[in-house]
């Protein structure tokens, strides 16, 4: 079984991700908490909200089987857009008086440490190879 460059098992799929994971548990977090938004807003800040939140794991995972560095971090990278779009309509969320945003930016920031890491080591492990 191959490792990773900490001695780790390697993902065998997007799933395996510790990344993935925590991106996925903000999403399941992410319709909870938008659950309560005003009725009002199911077609513009609930459905915005939600449509970036999801982006997240879902270009972590679309990039995952992608062959090239340069193909796996463009993904990485506009998951990070979408990461920061959230980032946005937490504190939108939080100005709108909509609900509680604290924990949820400590793990948005969380995640953005991971994909940023996470990017950069693809990139410096395909330029090691060449």
């Amino acid at each position: 079984m191959q490792a990773d460059l900490h001695g780790r098992p390697a993902a065998k799929s997007f799933e395996d991700l510790i990344l993935w994971k925590k991106a996925h548990r903000f999403v399941l977090d992410i319709y909870a908490l938008s659950e309560t938004f005003p009725r009002r807003e199911i077609f513009g800040m609930t459905s915005q909200f939600r449509r970036a939140a999801v982006s997240i794991p879902a270009n972590i995972a679309e990039g995952f089987r992608k062959q090239g560095a340069s193909d796996k971090a463009r993904f990485l990278n506009i998951a990070e857009g979408s990461l920061e779009e959230c980032r946005y309509y937490l504190i939108l969320t939080q100005d709108l008086k909509y609900g509680e945003t604290h924990q949820l930016k400590c793990n948005l920031e969380e995640i953005s440490k991971l994909l940023d890491a996470y990017r950069k080591s693809i990139l410096a492990n395909f330029e090691g190879r060449v």
